[in-house]
């Protein structure tokens, strides 16, 4: 299934249009930077604290996931 997603820019400015462009992209990079620390952190912690936690090793992806980017 295909979607599509459109952007209305009319009467904008093309230096208006870049700035909606690069606040996108910062709220992506700040997403995958939330992505990228929790998988870190999870993955330094021993199989015990894992435990103590409820949290199987093959989980922490499907952990930083959710916390990232939500459900």
């Amino acid at each position: 299934m295909a979607y599509q997603t459109q952007t209305d820019f009319s009467g904008l400015t093309l230096t208006e249009r870049f700035d909606h462009v690069r606040d996108a992209l910062a709220v992506k990079w700040a997403a995958y930077r939330v992505y990228r620390n929790t998988v870190n952190e999870l993955q330094e912690l021993n199989d015990r604290e894992l435990n103590d936690l409820g949290i199987s090793r093959a989980g922490i992806r499907a952990i930083a996931m959710e916390a990232a980017y939500g459900k």
